[in-house]
């Protein structure tokens, strides 16, 4: 008797160890049809994203990290023609979230637009034509992903302006940071690291990208 009670507690500590990770599995929304499509469409046009977009393995890392950290809230900040948004709002089809991305550029902007519809993922995307000094700071969120990619001397404001509206838990990405280069009023890098409720890694595999968890509020 005592031996099968034994075995069955051990039996329910393993379903409560595996359970968690089948939902976790479950809560990502499957679309093939999309999937394809989006597929389709990132194939064909392989090696035209020259217009200040990120590259491909960075686009890759943020669809990654959105998959991961299973967020639904996005902002970009600085859309150019639209690479980063397709991957980001890839994955959030899945998560059930959505993008917010902004860019000044009236030409990018009409570009990305299309980029989006060709690629399926306009219902996922709402996209401002604007001036993000100014849109970021109405914004009232809450995040709990940012990608940060527009004007390097601003960086540090847009971080500023956003960082109340970022969820505990939520990521905070930058582009085109890094170790040797300083760029961004207040030595950006320096200031994101002294930061002691986040913690930051730096990938430098592609373009430099800061990636920054927040841990706490303050």
């Amino acid at each position: 008797m005592k031996t099968k009670m034994i075995g069955l507690i051990l039996c329910l500590l393993l379903t409560a160890a595996i359970v968690p990770i089948e939902l976790i599995a479950q809560a990502l929304k499957e679309n093939p049809v999309l999937d394809a499509k989006v597929k389709k469409f990132l194939s064909e046009n392989s090696g035209r994203w020259q217009d200040m977009n990120v590259p491909t393995s960075d686009a890759q890392l943020l669809y990654d990290l959105v998959i991961k950290g299973k967020y639904t809230s996005a902002l970009e900040i600085g859309t150019s023609t639209g690479l980063s948004g397709i991957y980001i709002a890839w994955a959030l089809s899945k998560t059930g979230g959505k993008l917010i991305t902004i860019d000044i550029d009236e030409g990018r902007h009409k570009i990305a637009l299309e980029n989006f519809k060709k690629a399926g993922l306009s219902e996922y995307i709402d996209a401002h034509l604007a001036d993000a000094h100014s849109l970021v700071k109405e914004l009232k969120g809450p995040f709990d992903f940012v990608f940060s990619d527009a004007d390097k001397n601003w960086y540090k404001n847009y971080f500023i302006d956003v960082d109340p509206k970022l969820k505990v838990g939520g990521c905070y990405t930058t582009h085109n940071i890094s170790e040797t280069r300083r760029m961004g009023e207040g030595n950006y890098l320096e200031y994101i690291r002294s930061l002691k409720n986040y913690e930051t890694t730096l990938n430098s595999a592609g373009g430099g990208l800061l990636i920054s968890y927040k841990r706490a509020e303050k």
